[in-house]
């Protein structure tokens, strides 16, 4: 931008004062055994090297972009999930009472899907070529602030074990990024970000999908926060590093999105 940007969130930081830049280094590479004989005034010896060159050259045939082989609808012992088995894991995990009953980061029925994963097999199979595969899937129940683990069996289709626990902030989705950059535009918290966004392009910023989201987990330090985000760690908050595509890191790290009480605070 040719213009000069104002300040309004205190820094719109340029892309290279964040990234870490490097050096390109040219390296010369010559042939083997071109060099000596070139240097020692030996026609024959160069022109053997370039022969040699083009031997080599006409020797690689040209690069051929093959189809990707058809992905199965179950792997087998320890391959990566399938994305049916990924979809089966999560609609075994999601078809529970009490879990429907959950609420996701948009204030939704049933939780928020944070990931599934191959679940490590028990002891007793490792050696086992048969030994059934599981997938665990991990979610966030923002009604009661639990992080929830299914373990399912995707051969029976059933899910064997459950676990919950609260405290525990695993990395955000970029549902939550979004969601979390949503409440920091709707709120007057956020009014500095639009000015920045509007100085950088010239244009108002409406929605998340205008920015590249980064977000980090946020606990509460005593005396580091208002009162606002106290319970930052037991809820689930959010520090946003939003990005203009193309173009500069916007600071916002002052202020924190509490996605469970849905408010927005401001450290000091």
């Amino acid at each position: 931008m040719r213009r000069t940007v104002r300040r309004h969130l205190g820094k719109v930081v340029a892309g290279a004062a964040i990234a870490v830049t490097g050096t390109a280094v040219m390296v010369g590479i010559t042939l083997p055994g071109s060099a000596g004989a070139e240097e020692s005034g030996g026609k024959g010896g160069g022109l053997a090297a370039r022969q040699a060159a083009r031997q080599q050259d006409q020797s690689v045939g040209p690069g051929v972009v093959e189809r990707a082989p058809a992905e199965g609808a179950t792997g087998k012992g320890d391959d990566p999930l399938t994305d049916d088995e990924v979809r089966r894991a999560e609609r075994v995990a999601l078809s529970g009472p009490q879990l429907a009953a959950g609420q996701n980061v948009e204030g939704g029925k049933g939780p928020q899907r944070l990931g599934v994963d191959l679940a490590e097999p028990d002891a007793d199979e490792l050696d086992d070529p048969d030994a059934p595969r599981r997938a665990e899937v991990t979610l966030y129940d923002y009604k009661s602030d639990a992080l929830v683990t299914k373990t399912v069996d995707l051969r029976s289709g059933k899910v064997e074990g459950t676990g919950t626990q609260h405290g525990v902030q695993p990395p955000l989705t970029r549902e939550e990024n979004a969601e979390a950059a949503r409440l920091l535009i709707a709120d007057p918290l956020g009014a500095g970000l639009k000015a920045d966004y509007k100085d950088a392009t010239g244009k108002d910023l409406t929605s998340p999908g205008q920015l590249m989201l980064t977000g980090i987990v946020y606990r509460a330090v005593p005396g580091a926060q208002p009162a606002v985000l106290d319970q930052c760690g037991t809820h689930r908050c959010v520090r946003l590093l939003p990005k203009i595509p193309n173009g500069s890191w916007i600071d916002s790290r002052s202020f924190v999105i509490d996605l469970s009480a849905r408010k927005v605070g401001r450290l000091g």
